[in-house]
């Protein structure tokens, strides 16, 4: 009877795997955050990037228990990812801040898309596409980061009032 509860149609080390991999990635992103002392850190882009592949492996649960009549499959799994995306931007909106003319935190809400991105492809085990994901996102975080800090600093023009994080 207790088997029947905990009974998966995706092995418990999958969902390890899959799991541990989108934490994984979701705190590298949020490593770089806490590291500029960004608001969403190590643990909100973990979670982010953990609960979106908890919803993906849910997802694909249902879908492989055949919830079905009539030979129809009555989940669409692109409605949960629609789902989550929708969650994701709402928390990247709330760390978006508005002060006269001035924006901040638009990179640190990019930054937990990402990790939403990421979590949903690690629980899908899309390893490939989530390691080259956030292989871009660190090159975007850190490098880019650098150039632009090294262009603007030695340009003689102003930034605008307006902008995303200078991070």
């Amino acid at each position: 009877m207790f088997a029947e509860l905990i009974e998966s149609e995706i092995s418990t080390f999958t969902i390890v795997v899959r799991l541990g991999v989108a934490a994984l990635f979701g705190g590298i992103i949020g490593f770089e955050r806490e590291l500029k002392e960004r608001p969403a850190g190590l643990r909100t882009n973990m979670m982010v990037a953990l609960a979106a592949a908890t919803f993906t492996l849910l997802t694909a649960e249902f879908v492989s228990e055949g919830m079905e009549v009539g030979g129809v499959v009555h989940v669409d799994p692109l409605r949960v990812m629609e789902a989550v995306i929708a969650g994701v931007a709402f928390l990247g909106a709330g760390a978006i801040l508005r002060g006269g003319d001035r924006i901040q935190g638009l990179t640190t809400g990019a930054s937990l898309w990402m990790s939403g991105a990421l979590g949903v492809a690690a629980g899908g085990g899309y390893f490939k596409l989530a390691a080259i994901g956030v292989g871009f996102a660190i090159f975007i975080l850190i490098l880019l980061a650098l150039f632009e800090r090294h262009a603007l600093g030695s340009s003689s023009a102003q930034a605008p009032a307006a902008t995303e994080d200078r991070d």
